[in-house]
């Protein structure tokens, strides 16, 4: 199954789990806590450079085709109920792209990759946003694919200690995004409605699965990628989160 038939097929899944909850010629109700995915969080270049060393003649092809191979496979492992953390995902696809194109993986240059993924740091326009947000009262998680190690280290990292509330990984309910399982966490956990919970996302696909499932969502397109073509648009689309402030209505 590609990317977009997967997608299509979580959203008609939500559609189908969504309740509304508004009432006709009523306010819309305000934001009260909001969700983000790690990757719009925190800045995955120490990862991308260690891809790039493994396949150097060949790294930006090598570090893309990684990434799809990835969310792939974290696809795949929810549709056929085998979840793994996202480390094993990650070095799972390793070894499929690098086979692929008939590389040899050292152990070293693996262990490379699991130290990569626990060296993220937060994008600079990430701390000033978070602490403005916090400031006005929202509730705050990460809403993501990592894992609760991935997390705590990225917070280390960024020295984002006692930003969020919660830490909402889909080790949690062993489902990956878009899978309704995955968005519902931030309901669940903070006794919301959708409407009162806002999504960040990275990517397109992420923010079509948020707003399908009921979320009031800000596609954070820091590399200017095209919209998805899935008939669902978020609500905001920006290129930093500077725009988060005004998206909540602060």
């Amino acid at each position: 199954m590609n990317r977009r038939n997967f997608i299509t097929a979580a959203m008609a899944t939500a559609a189908s789990m969504a309740v509304n909850t508004s009432i006709a010629g009523t306010a819309v109700p305000r934001i009260k806590a909001i969700g983000f995915d790690g990757l719009a969080l925190f800045d995955p270049h120490p990862v991308l450079a260690t891809l790039s060393a493994i396949s150097p003649g060949d790294s930006p092809a090598f570090a893309a085709r990684w990434r799809d191979k990835v969310f792939e496979y974290t696809w795949l492992r929810t549709l056929t109920n085998s979840y793994v953390e996202f480390p094993v995902i990650a070095d799972d696809a390793l070894q499929f792209i690098a086979d692929e194109r008939k590389v040899r993986v050292t152990d070293a240059q693996r262990n490379q990759l699991k130290v990569a993924l626990m060296s993220m740091k937060a994008w600079p326009d990430v701390a000033p946003a978070l602490r403005q947000l916090k400031q006005q009262g929202l509730i705050l998680a990460p809403l993501n694919d990592f894992s609760i190690p991935m997390l705590e280290a990225s917070i280390r990292n960024s020295d984002l200690e006692g930003a969020f509330e919660k830490l909402l990984s889909t080790d949690l309910v062993k489902a990956y995004k878009p899978d309704p399982r995955a968005y519902q966490m931030a309901t669940s956990a903070f006794g919301l409605h959708r409407e009162e919970t806002a999504f960040v996302a990275f990517a397109g696909w992420d923010a079509v699965g948020a707003k399908s499932f009921g979320y009031r969502t800000i596609w954070i397109n820091r590399s200017g990628a095209p919209a998805e073509h899935l008939a669902v648009e978020p609500d905001a689309v920006a290129s930093n989160f500077q725009a988060i402030s005004s998206f909540v209505g602060l």
